[in-house]
């Protein structure tokens, strides 16, 4: 391992530190002075710089804060803690805006410095691992066996100019898989253009397709090239090409038939060569029954159908993705990129993220922003984080489609030689689909159920699946408690009774009332078990500190 190099010009404290770190196995090299250190690291190997840097904010021939910006710029990597006897805010804000790791002041407990130290040494260490296996696969979207599978599809496809309707949730990345397609296509010298043509006024949509003469319409003072043409010889991606209006569909549908089209106000057709590349988050089935989408345009568009799985499905990409936004979001507000301990991305992984993989960026954005140390905790995370990791219930994996037009690979379970449609097998694309919880049954309501009961019950008491519950369970599910009944389902059951009796009611706050009954009694069970501590209340019951403060505080306990 490399050296913790100590910069500080009192010889205490070089010596103390020294002695302390030699007593935990990890080398040290010491200084006196900035100057010093930038000369040894301009002449040092790649092997024999730092593993980490402790300096002094206050020295002789320089501060701790020039030193730091200097060797970030070196070294962008390399985690700087910062010691100081000035605990004021303004060293402390200097230290963070300058990418310090953390900020230690002075005196300082030696147990705590050291155990600071090793927490540096091994979120260094960490970091060259994450780089390297960045930099392995710099244009991979993931390395769940869903998005192999995906990448496998878009390998057989590399040298087709085959028409692909991409589907999947919102967020999950269908633009991305677009250019991919492109990028490793016959056309990957050409243009790629891409549109949303939900983002697109109606009116103006037709114009930004096919383009328009000059005099069209009001505003039409020069003639204008549209997507069609201007992506001539590459690929055009529409995006959620469910929300097309359903005139211009007709208008699409011929393009795609043989390639001519004309301008809004034009009279002579247009020729394009455009693979067309379509994504929707929406059934087109379902859309196509309604009357809401042109039967012979979707059988057009869905030649090859490639389904993205969401990210709730391909849980092992949270951590490399997450390192990867947060090196993104950095560079693009030209600050240190911070790093994320392996608990705090535990946690980012119970998470659903309904807004798949352009959620958890904007995470990585706020975290960047946000969060106080240079290495983010999983208290620093954010509250829609903190509060919903519960709903994590996935239902068993089952074969995602890759279909080739209206001719789909076989699922488990349908008999060989079954039509589904017209049966053609095709690699699929294995992913979970996520299942939502199931709802009840219609219940009729007792007459009883409009008299007057006793307030929540003991049998009915539970915990909802609150943040650090890692046992995957439905937002929606209750965990029983042990020994609240003898029949393990009578709590079940009295919930659903008690559930009915408001709603039969008419109230509109069901939810809140008995969250708040159930929560109420949980964390005063558990204040009670643990004689008034909260931290240990808050362990036993797996949720965080901030949080059972917060409730207490919420729900009138104090």
């Amino acid at each position: 391992m490399k050296p913790i190099w100590i910069v500080d010009d009192d010889q205490s404290i070089r010596f103390v530190l020294e002695k302390a770190l030699s007593r935990e196995g990890l080398p040290t090299r010491s200084f006196t002075n900035p100057r010093d250190v930038l000369t040894a690291l301009a002449t040092s190997a790649d092997e024999d710089g730092p593993q980490v840097l402790v300096s002094d904010i206050r020295m002789p021939g320089g501060s701790g804060l020039e030193l730091l910006a200097k060797v970030k710029e070196k070294q962008p990597g390399l985690p700087v803690i910062i010691m100081t006897a000035f605990s004021d805010l303004d060293s402390a804000v200097s230290a963070f805006q300058g990418g310090a790791f953390e900020y230690l002041p002075k005196p300082f407990d030696l147990p705590k410095a050291v155990e600071l130290i090793r927490r540096a040494v091994e979120e260094s260490q960490r970091e060259e691992v994450a780089e390297e296996r960045m930099a392995a696969a710099p244009e991979m979207l993931g390395q769940a066996p869903a998005m192999q599978d995906v990448f496998r599809a878009i390998g057989r496809l590399s040298q087709s100019n085959v028409t692909v309707m991409i589907t999947g949730e919102s967020g999950s990345g269908k633009e991305l898989v677009a250019r991919a397609l492109h990028k490793h296509s016959p056309r990957a010298n050409g243009p790629f253009v891409a549109i949303n043509t939900a983002a697109i006024p109606k009116d103006l949509l037709e114009s930004e397709l096919f383009g328009h003469e000059r005099g069209a319409f009001t505003g039409a003072q020069t003639m204008r090239r549209g997507r069609f043409e201007q992506a001539d010889g590459g690929t055009l991606f529409l995006d959620e090409i469910g929300d097309m209006p359903f005139d211009l569909q007709t208008r699409l549908l011929r393009v795609l038939s043989d390639g001519h089209f004309y301008r809004v106000g034009g009279h002579n057709a247009v020729k394009t060569n455009v693979r067309v590349i379509a994504a929707t988050h929406q059934d087109l089935e379902q859309r196509v029954k309604e009357g809401g989408f042109r039967e012979d345009l979707f059988h057009r568009l869905n030649v090859i159908r490639l389904r993205l799985p969401a990210l709730r499905e391909r849980r092992e990409d949270v951590p490399m993705l997450t390192r990867h936004f947060l090196q993104q979001s950095a560079q693009q507000l030209g600050v240190e990129p911070k790093r994320i301990a392996d608990s705090a991305l535990t946690r980012l992984g119970l998470f659903a993220f309904p807004g798949n993989v352009r959620q958890l960026e904007n995470v990585c954005h706020w975290l960047t922003v946000m969060a106080p140390a240079q290495v983010i905790e999983p208290k620093d995370l954010p509250p829609e984080v903190l509060s919903g990791t519960a709903e994590n219930q996935v239902a068993p994996e089952a074969p995602a489609v890759v279909s080739i037009g209206g001719y789909r690979s076989e699922p488990t379970g349908v008999a060989a030689g079954q039509p589904v449609s017209n049966t053609f097998i095709v690699p699929t694309v294995a992913a979970a689909v996520y299942s939502a919880p199931a709802s009840s049954s219609t219940f009729d309501v007792p007459e009883s159920a409009q008299e007057p009961r006793e307030s929540f019950s003991p049998r009915l008491m539970g915990a909802t699946a609150s943040e650090g519950d890692n046992q995957g369970s439905s937002p929606h599910a209750v965990v029983p408690l042990i020994g609240i009944a003898a029949d393990p389902k009578a709590w079940e059951q009295g919930l659903e009774d008690e559930a009915l009796l408001l709603l039969a009611t008419g109230r509109h706050d069901v939810w809140d009332a008995l969250t708040r009954r159930f929560e109420s009694k949980l964390i005063l069970t558990a204040l009670a078990n643990t004689r008034g501590r909260r931290i240990e209340a808050a362990q036993k019951l797996g949720i965080g500190r901030n949080t059972i403060t917060r409730k207490i505080q919420e729900l009138g306990l104090e």
